[in-house]
């Protein structure tokens, strides 16, 4: 029997406060993060991701004191990624509530971290995100998608908030990090975040093609019909989206009786 698709709000947190941002720039306030997750546990949702958006960037570790907070008001599982950079990092994140740690830039620096985390933590305690951009400055070895037009391009895999390039090929980074122990990868399109014009579906279902573990699809939820879009055209096992549930566009539970209507597998 298929497993019921997952709803998981996002958390995306800078100095203590909830903020949404679009294509990962022009971010604003949208809340208080613990009120924020405890309405959403209580709405139904069946995860909750917590981000440090700029631990990475700023070089300093995730706020412990939030994420225990956070944990404290919430009954279901919780992912927390942002400035992990190594074990203790993950340990001391996992001992303030966290259920799963979500590792990002960390793991495109030092591959063999998701080897270590997964080897002590176990597998479904590791989440690798992995945020990717859209590249038209076509290169050997990438994995090449065409625009109405022809218009080639490749997504190339970007760091600290998106800031930084790597030249790594998603589809091949999201192959590796599979192979390296990964029990779940959350992938975020660049390109459709925060634009509320639905996700990438041409990136979202490559990668769900080239890997067997979960995929999160995250980056640009703006409605319930672009989460049913992107469960039946690209068969993610998870739709994370932030906007439509912090400017009550609309709720969690009304989402999933939408989706639910609409012949989605779903636990209500």
């Amino acid at each position: 029997m298929t497993l019921a698709k997952r709803i998981i709000p996002c958390l995306d947190v800078d100095n203590g406060r909830v903020v949404k941002g679009v294509h990962f720039t022009e971010v604003k306030d949208a809340g208080d993060p613990v009120e924020l997750a405890k309405k959403y546990s209580e709405q139904g949702a069946d995860e909750l991701v917590f981000l440090d958006i700029t631990a990475s960037q700023q070089g300093r570790d995730t706020m412990k004191g939030v994420v225990r907070n956070v944990a404290s008001v919430i009954d279901i599982p919780f992912t927390v990624g942002g400035g992990i950079k190594k074990l203790e990092d993950a340990r001391d994140i996992l001992l303030s509530g966290a259920d799963k740690v979500s590792i990002n830039t960390a793991a495109v620096k030092n591959p063999e971290l998701i080897t270590q985390l997964m080897s002590i933590f176990g597998k479904q305690c590791i989440v690798v995100a992995i945020d990717a951009k859209r590249n038209y400055s076509v290169e050997k070895g990438k994995t090449i998608f065409k625009e109405r037009g022809n218009k080639k391009f490749w997504f190339e895999v970007r760091i600290y908030g998106g800031k930084e390039g790597t030249g790594l090929d998603a589809i091949e980074w999201a192959k590796e990090v599979e192979r390296r122990g990964a029990g779940e990868i959350l992938l975020t399109s660049i390109d459709a975040d925060g634009t509320e014009n639905g996700y990438d579906i041409a990136l979202t279902k490559a990668i769900c093609k080239s890997v067997r573990v979960p995929v999160i699809a995250s980056g640009g939820c703006g409605s319930a019909r672009h989460m049913l879009d992107v469960f039946d055209k690209a068969d993610v096992d998870a739709a994370l989206a932030a906007s439509i549930f912090h400017y009550k566009k609309s709720t969690v539970d009304k989402v999933k009786k939408y989706l639910k209507r609409s012949g989605v597998r779903i636990r209500i």
